[in-house]
């Protein structure tokens, strides 16, 4: 008999370098014009090298107060999402009543729509009621993706969680908040994390929906966009996008190493 051999053929492997090559490569590029001399044209390779558009991209009040707003939008977002998407993964996933597979439909929907048509409802319905644009309508905006996001990670978690481990809960004297605390969240915590990060991330670099609720408001996607089409000191939008993909890349990190041993909490796989 011949033993069949775990190496990949040369062809895959060829084509995950390609395919690798072909998503990391632009930020590479990103990277390379951050340090260009050039301030208003990309020419390659870069036509010197300096530092300098560091020190001019801390000292710029706009970065800040755009990176300031899509923090405090994110995070707020996924709080909200958290909440929501948590409470209704819980409803839909352990209870059954008349319309449940309505409702399920109706929570996800918003991430189906293009980005465009959640944009324009929401612009409408802000006007209707006499809402003016600020911060929290651009979080309103952002939270009805975002839920959909932790939902999907939540009620999935749910289904696999046992439910007599928490009728066993119950039969021990647990009330709600301690089932909730000891059996519960055990089980969906790595699935919330991921959701949340997820939903961070997805409100962090958002346009479209942001570009029709936040009125005069200019988070940090908007504001490279808006660097990027009337260009004053480009290198420095390349600066911020390199620091952004730095920072960005340490909590990916930490929750990889967080939840790769998901499967192995009590209760996921039953």
């Amino acid at each position: 008999m011949h033993s069949r051999s775990n190496a990949a053929p040369l062809a895959l492997k060829l084509a995950a370098i390609g395919g690798l090559a072909f998503l990391h490569l632009p930020i590479l590029l990103i990277f390379a014009y951050a340090f260009t001399t050039e301030e208003k044209s990309y020419q390659w390779p870069p036509p010197g090298f300096t530092t300098q558009w560091f020190g001019i991209a801390w000292n710029r009040p706009d970065v800040w107060e755009a990176l300031s707003l899509s923090v405090k939008v994110g995070s707020i977002a996924t709080v909200i999402a958290l909440v929501l998407g948590t409470l209704c993964a819980a409803a839909v996933s352990r209870t059954k009543f008349f319309g449940r597979e309505a409702i399920s439909l109706l929570v996800i929907l918003p991430i189906a729509l293009p980005g465009i048509i959640t944009g324009i409802a929401l612009r409408s319905a802000f006007s209707l009621l006499d809402i003016p644009f600020s911060m929290w309508t651009i979080i309103l905006g952002h939270a009805t993706f975002c839920v959909v996001v932790v939902y999907n990670n939540a009620v999935a978690r749910f289904r696999r969680t046992s439910g007599s481990l928490i009728e066993a809960s119950y039969d021990l004297g647990a009330d709600g908040f301690q089932t909730f605390r000891y059996v519960i969240l055990p089980n969906i915590a790595t699935a919330l994390l991921a959701g949340g990060m997820l939903a961070f991330a997805l409100s962090f670099d958002e346009v479209i929906v942001t570009t029709f609720t936040g009125g005069q408001q200019s988070t940090l996607p908007i504001w490279m966009l808006e660097e990027l089409i009337r260009p004053r000191q480009r290198p420095v939008t390349n600066v911020v996008a390199m620091v952004v993909v730095l920072v960005t890349f340490l909590p990916i990190l930490a929750a990889y190493y967080l939840t790769r041993d998901g499967d192995q909490i009590a209760g996921s796989g039953k």
